[in-house]
């Protein structure tokens, strides 16, 4: 996590480092060159976060575990009960939200399921993604890169800066819409 931030301030430094004198001697940010270090910068953290994703799904012995397009890995099992979950679909679920040292950020309480309309955002958008992948009664687990989760800054509570979040899902309910 420290590697993150330090990371990011990097890029701040860098920033205000690509700045050129112009014949005024007033300072000028070259767009194209803060661009191209930043996207170098980015490449550098999505990298670093899937070692550590990787890492944990060898530890945690995840065989099956798939990586889409995104970065969304992703495992889902159990008996289907109905039909995939498709966007505009209602869905409840119940979850649990861990950090990838097993700290337990959030989850579902019993008798309170989570509801959502899927591409309605309000969620995620590695939740989104995750329940498209899956039909109603079935399982899963996820882990989303903090693109998809809650980025640069966290939610301010219990999910950190730049975390990675492991979400375990049991899919309750796919109301069609």
């Amino acid at each position: 996590m420290q590697n993150k931030i330090i990371l990011v301030l990097i890029a701040i430094f860098v920033l205000v480092g690509c700045r050129q004198k112009t014949n005024d001697n007033a300072k000028v940010l070259n767009p194209n060159e803060a661009r191209k270090q930043l996207e170098h910068l980015n490449r550098l953290l999505v990298e670093k976060d899937k070692e550590q994703i990787e890492a944990y799904i060898e530890r945690q012995q995840l065989v099956g575990m798939q990586e889409n397009k995104a970065g969304l890995f992703y495992l889902v099992w159990g008996e289907s009960t109905g039909e995939q979950v498709e966007t505009n679909d209602i869905v409840v679920l119940n979850y649990k939200i861990t950090l990838l040292d097993g700290t337990e950020c959030y989850k579902t309480k019993s008798n309170k399921p989570k509801e959502f309309l899927v591409g309605k955002g309000g969620v995620e958008s590695g939740l989104e993604m995750a329940v498209l992948l899956m039909k109603d009664g079935q399982k899963g687990k996820f882990i989303l890169p903090p693109h998809l989760g809650h980025g640069l800054i966290g939610d301010n509570d219990k999910i950190p800066p730049l975390a990675i979040l492991v979400f375990d899902i049991e899919l309750l309910t796919v109301i069609k819409n």
